[in-house]
């Protein structure tokens, strides 16, 4: 019996997917449930119908997990955003937990142990940065974010995973966009101004810094916005960003500092760091904290090692790492975020961590060539994961120990896969980074086979 889109059927969730789905079989056909557990059984209404899958949305829970909860957000069953708000915070760790091993051992090959997942003591209002698309919705201007698999956007004037602060302050320029009928961005004829509304806050000073981006190099009444802002708690910068591309990229390459500062500083762990409108900055601070201990844990550093940081980003791993290192090589492909690091170094009084601007595959290759030995190699890589010639030139280096910190449990399987021949898996550490949403970080500590 063929699957058809609209109809209602009555489901057994057998286990999770990757991005939170209960997953079913009907007539020998995979269903992937949006919004069920495993171990449920749902009334379910097929959504799209596929070669060799359906997707459907539960309209009716007949068998409830024990990890099922009423969702806190308004929007939840519209946002696109946190998709685990109708499971239990301890639901959502198992369920993360699971995702690492299942991707370990089906993509990996690897059946080892794996922790349990380091989780937040209040898992909602962590995030220290928010993107709101601003588009037209039934006539007004709005900020929010999109449906899920959609640029159509759900209007939010509260989040729960953003910070408290820094809502208000969006909400504000929301307002004046309102009130001064300034145009926002269409994308279907690709006219209007505002296009989104970005806020970056610190945990350490509590300093919140705005972010327009806009089709042009000026924003009307300028002066008004400031001096509503300026009465807000925590605000100390607006800039205006310009993107005129029609494109996905939110941050154009222009940026006009319109009051305050262009850049906030954040610390994590007794470390101070720049963050810029487009500095890459672990989103959530508190567990970032955890996760760079445990970095610092597992490369085992006693102050004679030499250790190199790829993908390094603006530094914040390799300036945790340069405490007690010998010396840290970091490694970023991103000129600007290395500019980033090497001022991140000299604020917090760091001369033994060098940065090199270049592409992991080629500056590890031309370090291998120079005759470096590293004792430890920290990855940090992209969700696609490292490039092979990363992986093999950290095999031809040879380092004693390995830390690789993912965002994309099947990528690490990947990678861990190819470099089990000479390296084995000691210890696998997730941490909730990502509270509410299906996403995970894993930490690995792997070691040289000696032979």
């Amino acid at each position: 019996m063929d699957i058809k889109a609209g109809q209602k059927l009555q489901l057994n969730i057998e286990k999770m997917a990757s991005e939170g789905q209960g997953i079913a079989k009907y007539d020998g056909m995979t269903v992937f449930v949006e919004r069920a557990i495993d171990g449920e059984t749902v009334l379910a209404e097929v959504t799209k119908v596929k070669k060799d899958y359906a997707v459907a949305d539960t309209i009716q829970v007949l068998k409830a997990s024990p990890f099922r909860i009423k969702p806190a957000c308004s929007v939840y069953e519209t946002c696109g955003g946190c998709r685990l708000q109708h499971m239990s915070y301890e639901g959502e760790l198992r369920f993360k937990k699971s995702k690492v091993e299942d991707a370990l051992r089906r993509i990996g090959n690897i059946d080892t142990e794996v922790n349990d997942v380091l989780g937040m003591d209040e898992p909602y209002y962590y995030r220290n940065k928010a993107e709101y698309p601003v588009a037209y919705v039934d006539g007004t201007a709005a900020m929010g974010l999109y449906k899920g698999r959609s640029h159509e956007i759900v209007p939010i004037e509260e989040c729960m995973i953003q910070n408290k602060r820094s809502q208000v302050i969006a909400r504000q320029i929301l307002e004046f966009i309102r009130e001064y009928n300034i145009s926002v961005y269409d994308e279907s004829t690709k006219h209007g101004l505002v296009r989104h509304i970005i806020t970056r806050c610190s945990r350490g000073t509590g300093e919140v810094m705005a972010i327009i981006v806009a089709t042009e190099n000026s924003l009307p009444h300028k002066q008004q916005l400031i001096d509503r802002l300026q009465k807000t708690d925590g605000f100390v910068g607006l800039i205006l960003n310009v993107n005129t591309e029609d494109t996905n990229v939110v941050l154009g390459n222009k940026n006009i500092l319109l009051y305050g500062k262009d850049r906030i500083i954040d610390r994590i762990g007794g470390l101070e760091f720049y963050i810029s409108p487009a500095s890459f900055f672990q989103v959530n601070p508190m567990q970032t904290e955890i996760l760079y201990s445990k970095a610092l844990q597992f490369a085992d550093i006693k102050g004679g090692e030499l250790v190199i940081d790829a993908y390094c980003g603006v530094g914040t791993i390799s300036l945790f790492l340069a405490q007690r290192a010998k010396q840290v090589i970091g490694i970023e492909s991103v000129k600007k975020a290395v500019e980033d690091a090497k001022e991140n170094a000299k604020l917090n009084g760091i001369s033994n961590a060098e940065f090199i601007a270049g592409r992991s595959e080629n500056v590890m290759k031309d370090l291998k060539n120079k005759g470096i030995k590293p004792d430890v190699i920290v990855v940090d890589p992209p969700r696609k994961g490292c490039d092979t010639t990363v992986l093999q030139a950290m095999g031809e280096m040879s380092p004693q120990s390995i830390v690789y910190i993912s965002c994309n449990p099947a990528t690490l399987a990947r990678d861990l896969k190819q470099l089990s021949r000479m390296y084995s898996v000691k210890e696998v550490q997730p941490v909730d980074m990502f509270a509410r949403t299906s996403h995970v970080e894993t930490i690995v500590l792997m070691s040289r086979v000696e032979k």
